[in-house]
C-alpha cells in the first residue's frame, strides 16, 4: 500500500500519517514512512526521542550524497549533472528505524522555487520515484500542502491521496487545490479524513464541503495529542480506546 497523506499545514497530516505506519507496522508490515513535508514533524509523532531525531540529516541537506549521485557540485549554477542519478539504496541507508517503523526525511531545498532544476530536487524527485515505484515496503508519505514530490510517472504508484481536512473554510480551499494539482498530474484516488472535529456540525461542514468524495474517517478533537507531544511519546502511546479505533478504522477504509 502507498499512501500519500496532504493538506493544510497545522490540520494533523504528520499525527495520521505516524498512526497509520504505526499500525502498520504493528500488523507485521514492513513500514517506509516518509516525511516530505518542509516543516518535519513525524519524527516527532512516531515518538522518536529529541536526541534521536537530531541525528537526523535531511536528504536535501546530505550535501557529499547530492554530489555523489548527481556528478554536481551544490549551490552552484550552469552545471551538467545527472537527472536519472542512483538512489536504489538511499531508504536503506538513511532512514531511522523506531518500532518497526523505517523513517526518511527529506528536507527542504533551500532556493527560491521549490521546482527547481538543482541536483537537490533531482535527488529528491528521483528518490521519490524509487519508493513509490519500486520498493516493496508500505509507503507512507507525509506531504506538504501539495503534490510537489509527485510527478505524472510517479502517480501511477500512489494507491490513495489522504487529505486531512478541520472543520475551516482554509482547510477547505487547500484541500480542493491538492486536489486539482493532483488530478493535473493524473491522481484520480482520493479520500478526506475530516480531523479537529468537535461538534456534528463540523463534521456535516467536512461533508458538504465533498460530497463525491468519500470520508475515510473521522477524529475528534483530542488534548491527549497535545499530551503525548509534550511528554515525547508516539501518536498511539497510551491514547483512548476510541481514539485508536478512529484510526484502525481509517486504515480499514482503505
Amino acid at each position: 500500500m502507498k499512501i500519500a497523506i496532504s493538506g493544510k499545514g497545522g490540520v494533523g497530516k504528520s499525527t495520521l500519517a505516524a498512526a497509520l505506519s504505526l499500525l502498520l507496522a504493528e500488523k507485521g508490515e514492513r513500514v517506509l514512512a516518509v516525511d516530505a513535508d518542509p516543516d518535519a514533524n513525524l519524527a516527532a509523532a512516531l515518538g522518536i526521542s529529541s536526541k534521536k531525531q537530531a541525528d537526523i540529516i535531511p536528504i536535501a541537506e546530505q550535501v557529499a550524497l547530492i554530489e555523489e549521485r548527481t556528478g554536481a557540485k551544490v549551490s552552484q549554477y550552469g552545471q551538467i549533472f545527472k537527472i536519472n542519478p542512483e538512489v536504489a539504496d538511499i531508504a536503506d541507508k538513511y532512514a531511522t528505524t523506531h518500532k518497526g517503523v523505517a523513517l526518511l526525511v527529506l528536507g527542504a531545498v533551500e532556493k527560491g522555487g521549490g521546482g527547481c532544476a538543482c541536483p537537490e530536487n533531482v535527488l529528491l524527485k528521483a528518490l521519490v520515484s524509487d519508493l513509490v515505484l519500486y520498493k516493496n515496503e508500505s509507503l507512507v508519505m507525509d506531504m506538504e500542502a501539495g503534490v510537489e514530490h509527485l510527478g505524472r510517472a510517479t502517480t501511477r504508484g500512489v494507491d490513495m491521496m489522504l487529505i486531512v481536512v478541520e472543520p475551516g473554510q482554509r482547510s477547505v480551499d487547500c484541500a480542493r487545490k491538492v486536489i486539482r494539482l493532483g488530478e493535473e498530474i493524473g491522481l484520480n484516488s482520493f479520500k478526506i479524513v475530516a480531523n479537529k472535529i468537535c461538534r456534528d456540525s463540523d463534521e456535516g461542514f467536512v461533508r458538504e464541503a465533498f460530497p463525491r468524495l468519500e470520508i475515510a474517517g473521522v477524529i475528534p478533537f483530542s488534548n491527549e495529542f497535545r499530551e503525548l507531544d509534550r511528554s515525547g511519546k508516539s501518536v498511539l502511546d497510551g491514547i483512548s480506546s476510541d481514539l485508536r479505533e478512529r484510526f484502525e478504522e481509517i486504515l480499514e477504509n482503505l
